[in-house]
């Protein structure tokens, strides 16, 4: 039997980076997992890898946690789409730490980077959309400007220093299991059971199981060909109405309401009283005048063969990612809080 080389996964406590490692173990391969926080070990618990501390905005420190590494797993970053200071604390992260951490992959030779970015890197204006048609051409969102700037920035500084380089794009993971605190995906969700949705938003997204996107990484390790993008979602989005839906039909006892449809005007209105309300507060507001304005109506749908044919990736449909999440939710209710 071949020895497996050692694989370290950044970002390794979060959604994506947790089942990433638990994945790799299971598949006999040796695991570093790096984290911001050393002490934040409770993801950890009964796994048998080795975890060090890492912070993708200190190439340093990368350059240490990436001595032996032949294949490294580029899952760490700044994903929200909300913030005090958006350009400090989410464009500014991603990029640093993509420039940091490849530069450091490539001194410590590290053999093969799957790096992970997202489906907010692709062009929407041809549906279904593909690799192939190029990158997101609306600048709007700083965290869609993030994942675009920050993939081909990869592309670049892998071919510079010749660092083998795929990318992966997920869509909005979803799973049996959830971390807190609870990431994006899962706090549409949270939203929808708290009866916190009251309008039909038109918002869509395109839910894909976590377990799938690490299989999907894996993959992307093994067959996948460097310079090359691929797409880990389903070919359908939902919008968050049907997910609304889909949650009244599994849990009747909660007497879901489905949200009710308004005017586009109206709809800007109440994303303004949200925001006002919410910067009172200090806290992040569950809708803004530019989620309206960018996502609404927004079709997320995706022409995945690229990574079917190459890959292998065969994804379970967004019901059942949906129908687990919300599951797992609801034995959990502490999350809902």
């Amino acid at each position: 039997m071949i020895q497996e080389k050692l694989s370290l996964v950044s970002g390794a406590n979060g959604h994506l980076g947790n089942n990433l490692v638990r994945l790799l173990l299971k598949k006999d391969i040796p695991v570093r997992a790096s984290v911001r926080n050393i002490n934040n070990k409770k993801t950890f618990e009964k796994l048998s890898c080795e975890w060090v501390q890492a912070d993708i905005t200190d190439k340093a420190s990368f350059v240490k946690a990436l001595q032996g590494v032949e294949t490294f797993y580029a899952v760490g970053a700044s994903f929200k789409l909300w913030a005090k200071n958006p350009e400090k604390e989410i464009y500014d992260v991603n990029m640093n730490g993509t420039r940091n951490t490849i530069e450091a992959a490539a001194e410590a030779g590290v053999k093969k980077i799957v790096y992970v970015s997202s489906v907010a890197a692709l062009d929407y204006t041809q549906l279904p959309a593909k690799e192939s048609n190029g990158y997101n051409p609306d600048r709007r969102d700083v965290y869609y400007n993030s994942k675009n700037d920050g993939e081909q920035l990869a592309f670049e500084l892998a071919d510079k220093l010749g660092v083998g380089l795929v990318s992966v794009m997920p869509g909005a993971m979803m799973g049996s299991e959830a971390f807190f605190p609870l990431n994006v995906s899962y706090g549409v969700l949270k939203l929808i059971l708290n009866k916190q949705i009251p309008v039909d938003t038109k918002i869509t997204l395109n839910w894909i199981d976590v377990k799938d996107v690490a299989e999907g990484c894996y993959l992307a390790a093994k067959r996948g060909r460097n310079g090359e993008r691929y797409i880990l979602a389903n070919e359908n989005c939902m919008t968050i109405t049907d997910t609304t839906a889909l949650a009244k039909r599994l849990y009747p006892e909660l007497n879901l309401k489905i949200p009710a449809s308004v005017p586009k005007p109206v709809l800007y209105a109440i994303a303004g009283i949200m925001e006002l309300s919410a910067k009172i507060k200090g806290r992040a507001p569950v809708l803004t005048r530019k989620d309206i304005a960018v996502f609404s109506g927004l079709q997320q749908d995706f022409d995945i063969s690229k990574a079917r044919n190459e890959l292998g990736f065969n994804p379970k449909s967004s019901e059942y990612a949906l129908t687990e999440a919300l599951d797992y939710l609801m034995k959990h209710r502490e999350l809902l809080e």
